[in-house]
């Protein structure tokens, strides 16, 4: 079978190179395709999907709103919350009420987590801040909140900050008890149904691979975690990659599309695409 180049993007953060360790060690059989890897911030990878730019890619939740004319949602490498997710915090003790009167650092308006406050808290000012620098945005009172996603949600206590508002405990409580649906790989549509599928199984190799061989794949994956102590690193990467990440399932396919109808109704979306489609 001759060799097919496929442009994955993923972002550069300890879960995300747990799961992808094994095709940067070529460590799985890849059916022929070839992964060049693309390391980048969520948001910009969002931004690069609204281009067709790869032709596989982790993306927002929120991103996919836009993108289900191009994409269609793989069932594995999912990001789901399940009773957590990202975090609102601020320098001083504040309530969720005092939210939608301050200005909030957040780590760009195409992700989940901010579709999410959205919709827990109305219409609120915000900073568009890299998402490693949230935290020092608030400390410099630059902004009086910011909303953590990747491993902000467990050191935020080490910055010294509060807890506002978790997203995660807010969403479970909102749908009954559906994970929150934060990130998803994608594929494009044009690659055609056996390729689609091709990328899926060899992405769902790597995560079972990383599952079964975790000591490796933690080191690997501490290289990426911006100076976290391999204990959280271990603690983050159990909240992010675990069965629902290799087969997102029933319930986390509705999380998916609840979150959109709701992001829809509030017209937070505005002028997106048809629903999402998934690779079964």
């Amino acid at each position: 079978m001759p060799e097919e180049t496929i442009r994955f993007g993923h972002s550069p953060d300890p879960d995300d190179a747990f799961m992808y360790w094994p095709l940067a060690r070529r460590r799985v059989e890849t059916e022929g395709l070839v992964f060049e890897q693309v390391l980048e911030d969520i948001e910009s990878l969002n931004r690069r999907a609204l281009e067709g730019e790869l032709e596989t890619t982790a993306a927002s939740v929120h991103a996919c709103a836009y993108l289900a004319d191009r994409y269609a949602i793989l069932p594995c490498g999912a990001s789901m919350g399940e009773g957590y997710g990202p975090i609102v915090v601020s320098r001083e003790p504040m309530s969720t009420s005092d939210l939608a009167g301050s200005m909030v650092a957040v780590p760009g308006i195409m992700t989940s987590a901010y579709l999410a406050l959205r919709l827990a808290i109305g219409v609120f000012k915000y900073i568009v801040v890299p998402f490693d620098r949230i935290p020092d945005a608030v400390k410099e009172g630059k902004a009086q909140a910011g909303l953590l996603i990747h491993e902000g949600q467990i050191t935020w206590r080490q910055e010294g900050l509060h807890n506002v508002l978790d997203l995660g405990v807010w969403w479970r409580d909102r749908t009954g008890g559906l994970p929150l649906p934060l990130g998803v790989n994608i594929v494009r549509k044009d690659l055609g149904d056996d390729t689609m599928r091709r990328i899926g199984r060899v992405l769902r190799r790597a995560i079972d691979y990383s599952l079964t061989h975790r000591d490796e794949a933690l080191d690997y994956a501490g290289g990426f975690g911006r100076g976290l102590p391999a204990p959280q690193t271990d603690r983050f990467v159990s909240m992010y990659v675990n069965d629902r990440t290799r087969d997102c399932g029933a319930d986390g396919r509705r999380a998916i599309e609840r979150l959109l109808a709701e992001g829809r109704a509030a017209s937070i979306i505005r002028g997106g695409t048809p629903s999402p489609s998934f690779v079964l």
